[in-house]
């Protein structure tokens, strides 16, 4: 499981949300990316240092890129029904992608933003199964 991989970068590797993510999702996905592409995504842990979209949400999204965009997204008749997906998902779950609104539900002192990070991977794994095996499934209403 995707969550599998997430201490090993969350805590063991002190990584943000975003960071601890796409590492995860690299690993697991065996997404080919280097140790300099991940860093792009660093800005993005803390709802983008703002509060704002969830950096683990961005990830997961930068996930569904690496694995169903070729070379542009408005060329990929894949891309945006499984970010749909995630999306509806995140906010099935917590009622918003906003950090700001989705911290005060899961982050822990003790653990930070440990369940989010784990709600992003099942939801990104859930998804993606859901697409590759029977994508009546998954749906694409938000």
């Amino acid at each position: 499981m995707l969550k599998d991989c997430l201490a090993k970068y969350y805590f063991e590797g002190n990584y943000n949300c975003a960071e601890s993510v796409i590492r995860a999702g690299n690993d697991y996905y065996e997404l080919g990316l280097h140790d300099r592409d991940m860093i792009m995504l660093g800005g993005y842990g803390a709802g983008i240092q703002t509060g704002n979209t969830c950096g683990a949400i961005l990830a997961a999204v930068a996930i569904l890129s690496m694995k169903y965009v070729e070379k542009k997204a408005h060329e990929s008749e894949d891309i945006k029904p499984v970010t749909v997906a995630l999306i509806r998902e995140f906010n099935k779950k917590y009622g918003s992608v906003l950090c700001k609104d989705i911290k005060p539900q899961s982050f822990l002192k003790e653990y930070r933003c440990k369940n989010t990070i784990e709600a992003a991977a099942d939801i990104l794994e859930e998804v993606i199964a859901g697409y590759e095996g029977n994508f009546s499934d998954v749906q694409t209403g938000i």
